[in-house]
């Protein structure tokens, strides 16, 4: 009996999923929602993401405005973007808020590429340790007399291949997410 590694690849492609949600709050120098997908907001005592309080949108490349549908929240909106790590102060009208994004510098594009690149590496990290657990259910199966020792070695290079592709698309994903960082 070969090891199902159905199981696991569906475990690397969540990986996958979260790494590019990871992508997609980072801070590129043009004006997405996402980044505020990481920011809550103490909302009657539940932290609240500020999409569940408020109307976010772009009006252009490097402005988002957020309208909330209760005004009393908007001084809290306003700290929880102050104190969060997006890097970027909003400017409240007293009916809604702006963030406006600056263009990226040289140096922002550089340190942004090298938190990419840890990302990745992470992703990577969350893959292998898929690997490795699937690797050790086989051994286990084997020193339990579920399968030979051809059908470990067939679960093991099963594994092996899907760990291969999974990290090749996530070198994918972060090359063109750098090329995208550096060319904006």
């Amino acid at each position: 009996m070969k090891l199902d590694v159905k199981e696991y690849e569906e475990k690397m492609k969540k990986s996958i999923a979260n790494y590019n949600y990871e992508l997609s709050t980072i801070r590129a120098g043009r004006a997405t929602p996402a980044v505020l997908d990481k920011v809550t907001v103490e909302y009657y005592g539940t932290p609240t993401q500020i999409s569940a309080m408020a109307e976010v949108k772009c009006t252009d490349a490097r402005t988002i405005v957020i309208s909330p549908w209760d005004s009393s929240t908007l001084k809290n909106i306003e700290k929880a973007i102050l104190v969060s790590d997006i890097g970027i102060n909003p400017q409240n009208d007293g009916k809604c808020i702006r963030l406006v994004f600056p263009a990226m510098t040289e140096e922002t594009r550089k340190s942004t590429t090298k938190q990419i690149a840890k990302m990745g590496e992470d992703a990577k990290v969350a893959i292998r340790n898929i690997r490795r657990d699937a690797n050790d259910k086989s051994k286990a199966m084997k020193k339990n007399n579920e399968m030979t020792e051809d059908e470990q070695k067939q679960s093991d290079k099963s594994i092996q291949d899907l760990t291969d592709k999974y990290i090749k698309e996530i070198d994918t994903i972060t090359s063109t997410k750098t090329k995208e960082i550096m060319e904006i």
